[in-house]
């Protein structure tokens, strides 16, 4: 025959595939004739029965393109025959499906694939429905069992419960973002799904690396794909005047990870302390290492915490998971003044001992996380110390074999530390730790030392700072024109503290207004309007993922992300005017008594200041400033 000549003699590449794909035509076409099954496509068998010959020379074309795509040695090591038939009798919703090998895919995707000509470089249904069922196949296989795999349950979003030993979460909260919602339905789809992005799709390891790496390293082996960008993006609070910014985060800048710790204090949800992980960023042009630790305005801080859209905090609801529980973004400064000078609790930041690989890690999950992730929080089974568990134990497989769960943000810093993970070493002289950055302590003694300065010069009526502070504002401001330069600007920020408490108070009387339900109040239904924009925002609530309406998934890729920094800047807008509306709106909702202490307080704080700058200009007689 030529054909046989031709491939004996020194014919080109694409005469050679030509030659063979005739050669597979002529066997669909004598397979026709007997109506059986036979070897085709790598180790493939085909039922022909009831296929025409156009069909059947379809159906190799489908099996070549399949074949082409599998890991190598991906079909004879499943050690099962496999065999395809195309079925009419699935249900509307199924492609498909596998048993003992034999797979039947939806006779209807046939004729899709025929209609595109059967070109391969297109991700067709039929394609990707039989690469699906061969995943199942090979999960089920002795060299398979991916859906079992502790590390894939854990990169899944299958985590370990951590009261129940060994029980996994029954649900995916993993469900921003995602190629195809069927994957949450379980571990053995999950894994099906991501085989079919990982042979197929190009941008797959750009789009969830650590699954990519994960496939990867199970097979030996990766398909061709696309240059990923090195950055990682996120959006998080806003620094000054931002409400919210979107960073692009490089992970070669990033010189550690600490375990953050916010103190406990007497509040009921805060009895055990508050986790957060710190990223240690060096500023721009500085070469990673230690003087990175004294770039404050570049570090940043993971935090997960419960999403409360209703303005109430209410400990049933906690307790049985109504509250979203997401990934926030923060700038570290922010997370310093909210625990030291509001909530007066110190913060502990430990070093972790990490490698460089590790951090890397730890940080492409903690992106995933903050695009993926939408789950529920519990104040005792998933709080901030479970989920950073989570993130630390997914991160990084090393992490995984320690004996670090816990449900108490304190407990979890104990066994960090116990099993040499974090560097508390690094506490044992407070003023050291204070002057490296280490420890952030609670401004309620810096305060305190405030009070005895003004005290010594004036003789103030209260026995420290903290009964002067509990005050009525309007009961402090004679004490004002008493003091010299030293003694007012100490006067100054006391005052400026209590101003923050009378906001904070302030912030918790609308929400008992608000929780009343109907309020014939003018503008109360404005304010419920522009908060309800607000929360719902998914830039100011933790899910990124709202803010992207493609179809991508994953960590957003060049052309996303183009969209994604109009959006931040659309969005920043948006939510600066609405805080500022809401912040309009509010104070003529605020109890007049409430109002008046906070108006007083903020009058106070102008009087003060206005009698530092004359006293720094001696335009206070002397008499005057004593």
């Amino acid at each position: 025959m030529p054909a046989t000549c031709s491939l004996r003699g020194r014919s080109s590449r694409a005469e050679r595939v030509t030659i063979l794909q005739r050669l597979r035509t002529l066997a669909y076409a004598g397979l026709l004739a007997c109506g059986g099954v036979s070897a085709a496509g790598e180790g493939i068998g085909v039922d022909a029965t009831g296929l025409t010959p156009e069909e059947a020379t379809a159906t190799g074309r489908l099996l070549d393109a399949a074949s082409e795509r599998l890991p190598p040695g991906f079909l004879s090591n499943l050690g099962i025959d496999v065999s395809l038939r195309w079925r009419d009798d699935l249900p509307a919703d199924v492609h498909g499906r596998v048993r003992a090998g034999r797979i039947g895919l939806r006779r209807g995707l046939l004729a899709q694939w025929m209609a595109a000509d059967a070109d391969a470089s297109v991700r067709s249904p039929a394609l990707a429905a039989l690469l699906h069922e061969l995943a199942h196949v090979h999960d089920r296989s002795r060299g398979g069992g991916l859906s079992r795999d502790p590390r894939l349950l854990d990169l899944a979003g299958w985590p370990v419960r951590p009261l129940r030993a060994g029980l996994r979460a029954a649900r995916n909260d993993f469900s921003d973002r995602s190629p195809d919602a069927y994957e949450l339905q379980s571990p053995t789809e999950f894994v099906a799904v991501n085989f079919e992005h990982f042979l197929l799709d190009p941008q797959y390891a750009c789009r969830r690396p650590a699954l990519h790496a994960y496939f990867a390293a199970h097979f030996g082996w990766s398909p061709p794909g696309a240059d990923c960008a090195t950055d990682l993006p996120f959006v998080g609070a806003g620094m000054d005047e931002e409400a919210v910014r979107l960073l692009d985060l490089d992970p070669s800048r990033v010189a550690g990870i600490d375990y953050l710790f916010a103190e406990a204090n007497a509040r009921p949800m805060s009895r055990w302390g508050h986790s957060m992980l710190r990223l240690v960023v060096c500023a721009p042009g500085r070469a990673p290492g230690p003087d990175c630790r004294f770039d404050l305005d570049h570090h940043v801080v993971l935090s997960f915490r419960a999403f409360v859209d209703d303005l109430q905090i209410s400990s049933w609801r906690g307790l049985t998971g109504s509250y979203p529980s997401r990934l926030f973004v923060l700038p570290l400064q922010q997370v310093i003044d909210e625990y030291t000078k509001v909530e007066l609790r110190g913060l502990q930041s430990i070093p972790l001992r990490l490698e460089r690989g590790e951090i890397d890690a730890l940080l492409a999950r903690a992106a995933q996380v903050h695009w993926s992730y939408d789950g529920r929080y519990y104040f005792v089974s998933n709080n901030c110390a479970v989920e950073t568990w989570k993130l630390l134990n997914d991160g990084v497989p090393r992490l995984s074999q320690a004996p670090l769960r816990s449900i108490t943000p304190n407990g979890l810093l104990r066994r960090l530390g116990r099993e040499s993970i974090a560097d508390a070493t690094v506490l044992d002289d407070t003023a050291r730790a204070v002057r490296e950055g280490h420890y952030f302590p609670s401004q309620a003694i810096y305060f305190e030392e405030m009070f005895d300065i003004a005290d010594a010069v004036i003789g103030l009526p209260q026995g420290g700072a903290r009964h002067w502070l509990d005050l009525d504002p309007g009961m402090r401001t004679p004490w004002f024109g008493r003091g010299d330069l030293r003694a007012t600007a100490a006067l100054l920020l006391l005052e400026q503290a209590a101003l923050r408490r009378e906001e904070a108070a302030a912030r918790d009387a609308l929400k008992q207004r608000f929780l009343r339900g109907r309020d014939a109040t003018a503008g109360i239904d404005d304010a419920s309007g522009r908060l309800h924009a607000l929360l719902s925002d998914g830039a100011y609530a933790g899910r990124p993922a709202l803010l992207l309406d493609d179809e991508g998934y994953g960590l957003p890729q060049a052309a996303e992300r183009t969209l994604l920094a109009q959006s931040v800047r659309a969005g920043d807008a948006r939510l600066r005017e609405l805080q500022q509306g809401l912040l309009h709106d509010a104070r003529d909702l605020l109890p007049h008594d409430r109002r008046d202490r906070l108006e007083t307080a903020e009058a106070n704080v102008e009087a003060l200041g206005a009698r530092l700058r004359a006293l720094s200009l001696g335009d206070v007689p002397e008499a005057q400033a004593r």
